[in-house]
């Protein structure tokens, strides 16, 4: 499935803690040499759905990034990352499988009535 969705085996995800405007976690996932990326206003430890706010792509550089922001926009850290493999691609419904060192895990993203949602699902075997 992978392969036709055009998105190879060593793609990678981030979660950043980011301080400005306002506290919020900042989450990319790779796809086809940029990142497409969401802002989480609740913290990403939770299994409860997450409204995920749609942001600019940023560069794949934010994978493993952690410091100032420029411009004055507060500073980032890494909250969690690691392998991500993509299943499923729509326009309003993706799901991949992530492996970090705190999701391990299903992520599934919904737009339901214009918004997005993030669901995160624990599992407890690795992703092959």
């Amino acid at each position: 499935m992978r392969r036709a969705l055009g998105y190879d085996a060593h793609m990678r995800f981030a979660i950043l803690t980011h301080d400005h405007p306002l506290l919020h976690w900042d989450l990319l996932l790779e796809c086809g040499g940029i990142c497409r990326t969401w802002r989480l206003l609740a913290p990403p430890d939770t299994l409860a759905a997450l409204r995920a706010e749609t942001f600019p792509d940023h560069r794949v550089f934010y994978l493993d990034y952690e410091g100032p922001v420029t411009g004055g926009r507060g500073r980032v850290s890494r909250w969690d990352g690691g392998r991500l493999v993509w299943t499923t691609a729509r326009h309003d419904f993706i799901r991949v499988l992530c492996q970090g060192h705190r999701w391990n895990g299903v992520l599934t993203l919904r737009q339901i009535q214009g918004h997005w949602w993030a669901t995160f699902a624990p599992r407890q075997s690795p992703i092959r």
